[in-house]
């Protein structure tokens, strides 16, 4: 009998590269399925060489992308489940997953060791204050966090004459980030504190480059391109997190 083993592979298509989980496992059929979180599965006996099974991803990209699309639509108008910020609860941060642990103190404070957010505050049971220090907390960690980035990133565009710009921060619905060339304002969706650090990076320095390049021209990713080379790569892992 097969034995099951598992990997993770990329095949660059068209669009964007593609990154599903092929299972050998003893089955007669190349077997696909797109789950509603995006992630592609893949699986097949032993004797079906990777490259075909790489070219047979490839073929059905056009599916695989407008199933993607489909789920990623219908989470948008899913019915989120409101927080109550109890301990076992999930926040995500910088690409972790993190446990909420509410310790009852007179000293009122948040935290994180980097398993666990520890939110202590006087009453367990008083949900608006709980509520307060976590937006308080999540807030000053977009702040700090973006102001840090964007700090690191702007030496690259010093050289071009680039002023350093406002950083604004606010809740947006479809996108990223945006860049006010002209205003000298860059401002990036608060939901950017729950994705992976490089990704945070990409944007800032997408927006940067708008200073140089306002539009979406063949010169701006050109130029995306030669200051970081794998922006795809990032720009794809952000894609999965929308």
């Amino acid at each position: 009998m097969l034995k099951t083993s598992v990997e993770i592979r990329k095949v660059a298509c068209e669009h964007r590269i593609l990154e599903y989980q092929l299972t050998r496992k003893q089955v007669k059929n190349i077997n696909l399925r797109i789950k509603p979180d995006g992630k592609i599965y893949v699986s097949a006996n032993n004797n079906v060489p990777v490259d075909f099974l790489d070219d047979f991803v490839k073929r059905n990209q056009e599916y695989i992308i407008r199933a993607q699309e489909m789920y990623k639509e219908n989470r948008k108008y899913a019915v989120a489940v409101p927080r109550q910020y109890v301990s076992g609860e999930s926040f995500n941060i910088l690409g972790k997953s993190l446990r909420l642990r509410v310790i009852e103190e007179n000293l009122e404070s948040v935290s994180t060791d980097g398993v666990f957010i520890l939110l202590s505050v006087k009453n367990k049971d008083n949900f608006k204050r709980k509520e307060k220090l976590m937006k308080d907390w999540l807030k000053n960690l977009q702040i700090k966090t973006f102001k840090e980035i964007s700090d690191e990133i702007y030496p690259i565009f010093k050289k071009y004459d680039v002023a350093y710009p406002q950083i604004k921060i606010r809740s947006m619905t479809s996108r990223w980030g945006s860049c006010q060339p002209k205003k000298g304002i860059i401002t990036l969706n608060s939901k950017l504190i729950e994705v992976p650090r490089n990704c945070i990076e990409y944007v800032v320095l997408h927006e940067f480059a708008h200073f140089i390049h306002p539009n979406h021209s063949k010169n701006f990713y050109d130029f995306v391109g030669t200051l970081m080379p794998d922006w795809k790569e990032r720009k794809n892992e952000l894609e999965k997190r929308q």
